[in-house]
């Protein structure tokens, strides 16, 4: 299943992050079937061929978006994802992240390392200044990541976005390369 033909972006210890692509399409569907209980009531990645074409479609295509797989350096397989979205650059340079690990990967300290990297490439090559994850108040797992990322708690936001059939509260968590540091 793994996809190998890609170069990393960054590497980390144990990790590398990529631009997703089309070929990757049967192990990232794959690992979504695999990771429903986990990622339910969270979050729906594409699941099944089609629904991946069109994500990814928009991910490679829009420039405001920005796809990326945190793949395993031992044997190249995809241990999550993590999205830039909304992306405007001028006098904002900011976007805002969606993420998730795999279940084969979940509580390893992948998605850490990989969110990581992304982040210092959306700082360092994409050039970005601030990023922002907006999680829903009870996802323990996502604020702890934010948090340990060294995203800081900026607010509420309620009924911010629709998912699985209902409008949904949520908190802002920003980062900027100030708060950050050198690297």
């Amino acid at each position: 299943m793994p996809h190998t033909a890609s170069r990393h972006l960054a590497e980390g210890p144990r990790v590398g992050i990529r631009h997703l692509t089309h070929a990757d399409s049967a192990e990232f569907t794959a690992r979504a079937r695999e990771s429903k209980d986990l990622h339910r009531p969270w979050l729906f990645p594409p699941d099944h061929a089609a629904a991946y074409s069109a994500y990814a479609e928009q991910l490679i295509r829009d420039p405001a978006k920005a796809g990326f797989l945190v793949c395993e350096k031992a044997d190249g397989s995809i241990a999550a994802f993590i999205n830039i979205n909304n992306i405007v650059h001028g006098a904002f340079q900011s976007g805002a992240l969606g993420y998730g690990a795999f279940a084969h990967a979940a509580g390893r300290g992948l998605m850490r390392e990989g969110l990581d990297l992304v982040v210092r490439h959306a700082f360092g090559p994409m050039r970005l200044h601030r990023l922002e994850i907006n999680v829903q108040p009870a996802n323990a797992a996502s604020i702890a990541l934010a948090r340990s990322c060294g995203f800081r708690l900026e607010g509420f936001s309620p009924d911010m976005l629709f998912i699985d059939g209902a409008w949904r509260d949520h908190e802002r968590w920003a980062l900027t390369q100030e708060m950050r540091g050198p690297h």
